[in-house]
């Protein structure tokens, strides 16, 4: 008897161990043990390499578990059977039920989903040999169970539910932080994922903002607005500002400036404004982000202007308006301060009707669409279908909407008040 009680104690300890071990494994953090095996650490490769044929593993482990389950089971209705006749059959399924519940599963696997890397890294070496010793049977199993799922259309791999994208994103969200140095790092690993996604269009200074120069004009008054101008590249055009020739570096043409002083003492009235600018680099408004990112770091280049599909310039996307999609806003101390969003004492905003709805979103938490559109002025009158009048009020997306300026059809300036759940329109 004492000897039937020992065998069972010990048939229990090691299901806990195999219970732990499947929960342990496959709960282990596969980044983490990708870079300790960088780092050299051994068990993390073995982890690895079990993951890599998770079938097998849990084809071994579940064998074991289950051999000494059915082991324990059987020694414990024999003893119970010796000890109660018939009715022993009900107090061992009673009793071990109990055992294996409590004690071979939900102890080991809650401890081992707590403490899922520390134990992998320890039971590593066992579950690996054990994993090799039942080769041969789990292998045998594996192909009846393929033939089975075969049988019944279900074949396999299974397909995938999301895409190693979206688990990217879920595996951001999880972490959630109060803290703002955390939430800022958050939103930069969103934005990198959105890179793929988000056309240069939804980004664009729009041409109507994009400070171009005349060509045509003196060389002496092209200097005067390039050294009145905070951007560094900036677009000529002649005979028409859909008309762009060339991009003009300021410091090509201070370098002009200087060599000319230098040699003739003389002004800037023979310089060659056009020779000085770089060829126009044009690109279609459906290129990503990402893309244009890999565009910009293969052809050294920082700036780009945007057409249409009928081949009209549309905006310009510059290297910094890319790199701001990830970190925020970048300011210098030549940028203009235009504020674009100002909050009021009440809690509403008023916006410039050219603030992106990307920006808005980001900076305060809002699921505003921006598949259609690109600005906030974009978005009101695709929502109402109708080019609004001042004083105007539109809800939708949780937010209302007051138009507060309007010159001729453009949007420029809204007031817009996040509504609550309780507070009915207006």
């Amino acid at each position: 008897m004492l000897i039937t009680l020992s065998a069972i104690f010990v048939l229990l300890l090691l299901s806990a161990f195999f219970s732990g071990s499947e929960t342990a494994l496959t709960a282990a953090s596969r980044p983490l043990m990708h870079q300790l095996e960088n780092n050299g650490n051994q068990r993390a490769g073995m982890i690895n390499r079990l993951n890599e044929h998770r079938e097998r593993l849990i084809g071994a482990i579940l064998l074991g578990n289950n051999l000494v389950n059915i082991l324990a089971s059987a020694l414990a209705t024999s003893l119970m059977i010796t000890l109660y006749g018939e009715a022993g059959v009900a107090y061992a399924t009673l009793s071990m039920t109990l055992l294996v519940l409590v004690f071979a599963e939900i102890l080991p696997k809650t401890y081992a989903i707590k403490n899922a890397d520390h134990m992998s890294l320890r039971i590593v070496p066992m579950v690996n040999a054990l994993v090799f010793i039942l080769a041969p049977i789990t292998r045998s199993i594996n192909f009846l169970v393929h033939g089975v799922l075969k049988i019944f259309r279900r074949g396999t791999p299974m397909d995938d539910v999301g895409s190693s994208s979206e688990e990217l994103r879920g595996a951001i969200e999880l972490h959630a932080d109060e803290d703002r140095a955390v939430d800022d790092e958050r939103a930069m690993l969103r934005s990198v994922l959105d890179l793929a996604e988000v056309q240069v269009g939804e980004i664009m200074v729009h041409r109507k903002d994009v400070a171009m120069i005349d060509a045509d004009q003196p060389a002496e008054k092209v200097v005067d607005e390039v050294l009145a101008s905070p951007f560094t590249r900036i677009p000529l055009w002649q005979g028409q500002p859909e008309n762009i020739v060339g991009v003009l570096h300021a410091k090509a043409l201070l370098r002009a400036v200087k060599a000319r002083d230098d040699s003739t003492r003389e002004g800037t009235g023979d310089i060659n404004i056009i020779s000085l600018a770089a060829k126009p680099w044009f690109i279609p408004e459906q290129t990503t982000l990402l893309d244009q990112l890999q565009e910009f770091r293969k052809r050294h280049e920082h700036f780009a202007l945007m057409v249409d599909e009928y081949g009209s310039f549309m905006g310009i996307v510059t290297l910094e308006d890319i790199l701001e999609e990830i970190v925020g806003d970048i300011s210098d101390e030549h940028d203009v301060a235009v504020p674009g969003v100002v909050t009021q004492a009440d809690g509403s905003y008023t916006i410039n009707g050219s603030v992106t709805i990307r920006d808005l979103n980001r900076e305060f938490g809002w699921r505003l669409p921006d598949e259609e559109a690109a600005t906030v002025a974009g978005l009101i009158m695709h929502e109402s279908r109708r080019i609004p009048e001042p004083g105007q009020i539109f809800m939708f997306h949780g937010l209302r909407f007051q138009i507060s300026k309007r010159v001729r059809q453009q949007i420029m300036s809204v007031r817009v008040t996040p509504v609550k759940e309780d507070q009915s329109p207006e």
